[in-house]
């Protein structure tokens, strides 16, 4: 679990202003339920969606997210993922594979996390921001995601990676503005 646990370039919970979050966070929980819904909760709700939003700047780094304000689903899963870890939970992160128009190509990726809970094992978390049509919860053990994967070429990863994919950190690091991200969302072709 340790690569679960780790500090990085991305999952930066050694920045003092993400260090100081998570302790604030964890000072008002009372079991390892509550932390994790209270730090789910805080990306969902109070980081707003670059696209949904319409905001800048692209973000990418836990202690950016938390900056700005703002992030891409990949950089809020970069912000839990760096909040459960200062409390020392083990998360990580995933991704799914979503349809553009609901109904078949093109497709993108999406990003999400998984935190390991101890009565549960490992549980994903999805907080990218609830708006009409998306409402992810923390309701352990159903996992409430804002998408579903029911279109043809929709698909669930099941990895649970210890660090962003670098499709994810190169669209997130090589445009300036989130229109030009949402023009080139990432994707990955799957094995039938």
């Amino acid at each position: 679990m340790d690569q679960y646990l780790a500090a990085s370039k991305y999952i930066d919970f050694d920045h003092p202003e993400v260090t100081a979050l998570a302790r604030d966070l964890a000072s008002r929980a009372s079991s390892e339920a509550d932390l994790v819904r209270a730090c789910f909760e805080f990306v969902r709700d109070e980081i707003r969606h670059s696209s949904d939003f319409k905001l800048n700047p692209v973000t990418c780094k836990a202690s950016d997210v938390l900056r700005f304000k703002t992030g891409y689903c990949y950089a809020k899963s970069h912000l839990l993922a760096a909040l459960l870890r200062a409390n020392g939970i083990p998360a990580g992160l995933c991704y799914q594979r979503l349809s553009l128009a609901g109904d078949g190509a093109p497709f993108c990726l999406h990003g999400l996390n998984a935190a390991w809970l101890k009565d549960f094992g490992w549980y994903r978390v999805d907080a990218r921001g609830n708006k009409p049509g998306v409402d992810a919860q923390f309701q352990p053990p159903r996992e409430a995601l804002a998408f579903a994967t029911d279109a043809p070429g929709e698909r669930d990863l099941p990895e649970i990676w210890a660090e962003p994919l670098a499709l994810i950190v190169d669209a997130l690091e090589r445009y300036d503005s989130y229109d030009q991200v949402l023009a080139k969302l990432p994707d990955i072709e799957l094995a039938n």
